[in-house]
């Protein structure tokens, strides 16, 4: 059996193992029928009985014989799998597509297939083909489901050919295999403004010139309807062709979403962990801030980004939007605990970028932490902060909360720090946490612009 477009099958016929193997593939049928043969055979030959002896032997042949046919049948299958999605949110299902053809002019015998796949996505599948004829194709399809992000190989798909009689069964083996990218649950969030701050290309954009002087003039080709106006002579004149000066050009808003991966700052385990909540926060941010026309950027606590970003983050608009936002997800989808204890590092990507919306989703914080954080607000155009509580998260509704009420008071300390700082106790919605952030950097800002009124 040899497939085609998935990889070549592995064969073991070649050898001195073959015939072991072709043995070894005998079914409980084929075994029990050729120890029968043995048996009526030797009891024959004591007792001098002829007709036992070719019962005997016909029931010794038989299994021999499928085992041979079999083995020397040389099928060729190709196999083609088929992910839709190939990328799909935690608790979501995804549907898996098994094209099987038989590219050779003879018709296959019974066929059994079996994908592999890990344990957290489901059973295994299995399905069997009755017979393929020459040129025929049969589809086949099954479902997968993970709570746990992750990205999942599936497969290699594993053939099991059985002769008509079930005597034998031998398995073969493709060699491809495709990977099922499982990325965290994105939750839709309501168009705020923080405050009045610039959103992306809409109201409050800020504008850059292209050109700072006649000397330091950045022109470009001239293309059909640009104004004449605007050409630039001495360009023209000097690379003989017509050039124009750039126009001017909207500078995107921009938005960092920090993540704190840190393994001391998130305790328990599982879908509905701390962690996972910050997980999902962080997608939902991005999504939605890319969806809005920003600039955006993933930063964890050890001051890593996702590769290939720019130094302001991703934009584009349409499919390199799309991109974006599918590279960052699939950078969520295996994003695990960091062995870092601080976040100084973050702190010092902060601290040399351009001013910003500063979203932070952050775990359990001690007073150095919590000073680290503070510093973060100044270079930035605003920052929110969801600081997840970890009385609620770890210890039951019946526990004695710490002593002195520490979350409290680091709250405390980044709203002081200029920070929009937000609680986060067990199973509460993103969503409402963002409409709640709105409000409260709202409300200082109009008493601020009243009191300069």
């Amino acid at each position: 059996m040899s497939p085609g477009g998935s990889g070549p099958a592995q064969d073991d016929r070649e050898g001195a193992g073959g015939v072991r193997t072709a043995l070894a593939g005998l079914t409980t049928r084929g075994r029990s029928f050729l120890a029968a043969g043995i048996a009526a055979a030797i009891c024959a030959f004591v007792l001098g009985q002829s007709d036992l002896l070719r019962v005997g032997l016909l029931l010794a042949v038989l299994p021999l014989l499928c085992a041979g046919v079999l083995y020397r049948t040389r099928y060729r299958v190709a196999a083609h799998r088929r992910l839709a999605p190939a990328r799909v949110p935690a608790g979501s299902e995804a549907r898996v597509h098994l094209c099987i053809d038989n590219v050779s002019r003879l018709p296959t015998g019974l066929l059994m297939l079996q994908d592999r796949v890990p344990y957290v996505l489901g059973p295994r599948p299995r399905f069997v083909l009755d017979r393929v004829e020459p040129g025929g194709r049969r589809e086949v399809s099954y479902r997968v489901r993970s709570d746990l992000r992750g990205r999942y190989p599936l497969g290699p798909l594993q053939l099991r050919l059985t002769d008509p009689f079930g005597m034998c069964e031998l398995t073969r083996s493709f060699s491809t295999y495709d990977t099922l990218t499982v990325i965290p649950r994105v939750e839709p969030l309501a168009p705020v403004r923080f405050g009045g701050e610039a959103q992306g290309y809409g109201d409050g954009r800020q504008r850059s010139l292209a050109l700072a002087g006649e000397d330091d003039v950045i022109p470009r080709g001239y293309r059909y309807g640009d104004d004449l106006r605007r050409v630039h002579w001495r360009s023209t004149a000097r690379y003989g062709e017509l050039m124009v000066r750039r126009e001017e050009q909207p500078r995107r808003s921009r938005c960092t979403v920090l993540l704190d991966t840190r393994g001391g700052a998130h305790e328990g385990a599982g879908p509905d962990s701390a962690f996972e909540w910050a997980v999902s926060g962080a997608a939902s941010v991005l999504v939605h801030m890319l969806e809005r026309g920003f600039s955006v950027r993933l930063l964890t606590d050890s001051g890593s980004a996702v590769p290939g970003e720019g130094g302001d983050g991703y934009t584009g608009s349409g499919q390199e939007t799309a991109d974006a936002a599918g590279l960052m997800m699939d950078t969520l989808a295996v994003i695990d605990y960091s062995d870092g204890t601080g976040l100084s590092r973050a702190y010092d990507v902060l601290r040399g970028g351009n001013e910003g919306l500063l979203v932070a989703f952050l775990g359990d914080l001690d007073d150095e932490q919590a000073t680290t954080v503070a510093k973060m607000s100044r270079r930035s155009g605003g920052a929110v902060a969801f600081v997840l509580d970890p009385d609620t998260w770890v210890r039951e509704a019946t526990d004695v909360p710490r002593p002195g009420n520490q979350h409290e008071q680091r709250l405390r300390l980044l709203r002081e720090a200029g920070w929009t700082a937000l609680s986060v106790p067990r199973g509460a919605s993103l969503d409402e946490l963002w409409r709640q952030a709105d409000r409260e950097r709202s409300g200082p800002a109009l008493l601020s612009g009243e009191a300069r009124g």
